[in-house]
């Protein structure tokens, strides 16, 4: 097994469909710049309220990719 070192960054998703579809979102997103993404971790979770009912979830997470090269 080869040694592993990761660049972590954080991302922050969201969507009105749930906290999974806000993590799609976010690593959807990244994937269009970012390579070699291994991981994810959420760090926090939030959400909007509008008129007394959930209107988007936020979630921060940390991302961890491989290094090319």
């Amino acid at each position: 097994m080869s040694d592993h070192v990761y660049k972590v960054i954080k991302l922050v998703g969201s969507s009105p469909d749930g906290i999974e579809a806000a993590v799609d979102n976010a690593l959807a997103r990244a994937g269009d710049s970012v390579r070699n993404i291994r991981w994810f971790e959420i760090k926090e979770t939030r959400g909007h309220v509008d008129q007394g009912k959930v209107a988007h979830y936020q979630v921060m997470i940390e991302v961890g990719f491989t290094l090319d090269g």
